[in-house]
């Protein structure tokens, strides 16, 4: 079966084509336009986002389909991310793919964009084994989950507040880093000591596995207000505040995942999101293999939002359903007065 997938809940315009069956997921493609220009901005500007994604996703398009080397009249199915997101953002990526999978009369799957975060390790190779404990943590999302099957998932604890990723961003804003922040706090941590100074753990106490980021956020704040930052900082200085507040949140996640899996029996976690890139944090779970763990990252081009992993959720969606046809008549009722015919519709 092969899959053709959109990807723009954010920042990214991304659309992937697939071969996928009982045995194997192949990415034939997985084309990725990142919106870097929202660093000047320290965030991304939602009107833009959408904008920026309207204006490229049809070429994008062209190009998942001719690395690929197939056509529409190839392709078996049609998913997009359907939430959570920009909802202007993801009203672009949706409704192409709608009008797409009408034009060439097959299902469509929508997608949430966190479930596909959960099973982007295989897109690797790795065949997930059940049950397992799923961290995910991305720039809007901390969750943890236990995953019995493909289709029965339980939602054990989140954040009440920021995301990891969103901590990153904000300490990395305060320390005049620039945006994004994962990547540049992970670089200087590597040049600092953990041991510098202790900042909280984002562990809310009055619950078994949810988190707070927030707090550790605002810790480093009023850190640096103490230490009169501004007049005193220095790369060292900088690479030492970076190294404990990154040692804070790895521990923090490190903490709950192991929490969870003591309480449900499971040796397996599978950590995904766009800070499952951050070396300490792989570190710190990878030294759990020393104990009988097995441990699941995704390869870094599929940390990242991306379509590849939208297609292989939206592929396992639908072969594990019931009523396959609901999916048939979600494409076809989308844009019936459109009267769409593959062979005239061109990607402009």
């Amino acid at each position: 079966m092969k899959i053709l997938a959109f990807e723009t809940s954010c920042d990214e315009t991304s659309a992937a084509v697939l071969n996928c069956d009982d045995s194997n997921n192949k990415v034939l493609s997985n084309i990725i336009s990142s919106q870097l220009f929202h660093s000047e901005f320290g965030g991304v500007v939602p009107e833009i986002a959408s904008r920026e994604h309207l204006k490229n996703i049809s070429h994008i398009t062209k190009q998942a389909l001719e690395k690929a080397n197939i056509t529409l009249k190839d392709i078996d199915l049609v998913c997009a991310t359907s939430e959570p997101g920009l909802i202007g953002a993801l009203l672009v990526g949706l409704n192409y793919a709608k009008a797409l999978a009408c034009a060439i009369k097959k299902p469509f799957v929508p997608v949430n964009h966190i479930l596909s975060h959960l099973f982007s390790n295989m897109l690797s190779g790795q065949q997930e084994k059940f049950p397992f404990i799923g961290l995910i943590v991305s720039g809007g999302h901390t969750l943890l989950v236990l995953v019995k099957n493909y289709t029965d998932i339980k939602i054990l604890g989140s954040t009440i507040d920021d995301a990891a990723g969103e901590a990153f961003d904000k300490v990395a804003k305060i320390l005049g880093l620039g945006y994004p922040g994962g990547p540049v706090v992970d670089r200087f941590a590597k040049q600092g000591d953990y041991r510098y100074h202790k900042f909280p753990l984002a562990i809310v106490k009055d619950t078994e596995h949810d988190f707070s980021f927030s707090g550790i956020k605002t810790s480093v704040l009023y850190y640096l207000r103490k230490i009169n930052f501004n007049d005193v900082k220095n790369d060292k200085l900088i690479a030492d505040v970076c190294a404990s507040f990154q040692y804070a949140v790895v521990e923090s996640l490190y903490k709950r995942t192991l929490d969870a899996c003591k309480k449900h029996g499971v040796k397996i976690i599978s950590v995904s999101g766009g800070v499952s890139a951050n070396s300490a944090l792989k570190e710190k779970f990878n030294s759990l293999k020393e104990n009988g763990f097995e441990i699941y990252f995704p390869e870094i081009q599929f940390s990242m939002d991306n379509a590849a992993m939208i297609g292989l959720t939206g592929y396992l969606k639908y072969i594990n359903s019931n009523n396959k046809d609901y999916y048939i008549a979600e494409s076809l009722k989308t844009n019936a007065k459109a009267r769409l015919d593959y062979e005239k519709f061109e990607l402009i």
